[in-house]
């Protein structure tokens, strides 16, 4: 407890006020100590982490993937530009500066800060990325991959019905969201005239 309190003056000096607060929670909640151990779908306790880990996966599959989209019929989709022309380096710049900072990145292990510090080089090369993935119309196999860690909400913490999970994305990815994200934008308020615009921006 003395290690923690030092902790947080010394958070608290250095103007650190993420770490703080985050330590003044955690003394708060006291000691939870983590469950190793879930229910499977019959109800049954498994501890080894191959075990834990396929009920994670089938739990999520059931819960994320959309099934019954076989009568889906094919429609005829036009687009709002006859040519959409490819991001500018700029839109690129601003992409990047909207990215979130201290967030857990994706399957590329690459920390916002980091694409945010390294300067020009670094932004070229996203640049040149986006044009080619832009070009290809196909997104890279890694990006449709996220990690995906549960949170628990209330209840059995052994049970994974109690849990809601958080996508981490490639930040790269994110770079072309935030992209394409602007571009959509003006086209959503002049149909909803800017009443629901914010859905978006979640």
């Amino acid at each position: 407890m003395k290690a923690k309190i030092e902790e947080l003056e010394t958070n608290s000096k250095i103007n650190n006020i993420r770490d703080l607060y985050r330590g003044i929670n955690d003394i708060k909640k006291g000691y939870q100590p983590r469950t190793g151990i879930v229910k499977d779908e019959k109800g049954d306790l498994v501890a080894d982490s191959h075990s834990i880990v396929a009920r994670w996966r089938n739990y999520f599959s059931q819960i994320l993937n959309v099934h019954g989209v076989s009568d889906v019929r094919q429609a005829e989709i036009h687009t709002a530009e006859p040519l959409v022309p490819e991001p500018s380096a700029l839109e690129v710049e601003l992409a990047i500066e909207k990215l979130k900072s201290h967030k857990s990145p994706g399957t590329d292990q690459i920390p916002a800060e980091l694409i945010k510090a390294r300067g020009r080089t670094i932004r070229c090369a996203i640049h040149k990325l986006i044009i080619a993935i832009w070009n290809k119309e196909e997104l890279p196999e890694e990006w449709k991959e996220s990690i995906i860690v549960p949170i628990h909400k209330k209840g059995d913490k052994t049970d994974c019905n109690n849990y809601r999970g958080i996508s981490f994305l490639p930040t790269t990815y994110k770079i072309l969201s935030n992209i394409l994200l602007s571009r959509l934008i003006p086209y959503a308020e002049e149909i909803t005239g800017g009443s629901s615009i914010w859905i978006l921006t979640q």
